[in-house]
């Protein structure tokens, strides 16, 4: 599944970022790599997500959250 499709409140899991290089290694450099535990703080409806990655929050896009591929916490 892809992070837009995250529910408030839940964690995931990152599997794959699909996004431009540039973009890519920038959030790999803020720690959003494969592996790492996310939590959805907020959702807008056609706006961002608000996320917790490593105790930091970040708001991203939907044009970016949609090029992430998350799984569930087990």
């Amino acid at each position: 599944m892809t992070l837009d499709l995250g529910k408030k409140g839940a964690s995931y899991i990152i599997e794959e970022l699909h996004l431009p290089l540039q973009l890519q290694k920038r959030l790999e450099a803020l720690g959003m790599t494969s592996g790492t535990t996310i939590s959805i703080l907020n959702s807008k409806s056609r706006g961002t997500l608000i996320i917790n990655v490593r105790g930091t929050r970040f708001a991203i896009g939907r044009g970016i959250s949609k090029n992430i591929k998350v799984r569930d916490v087990l």
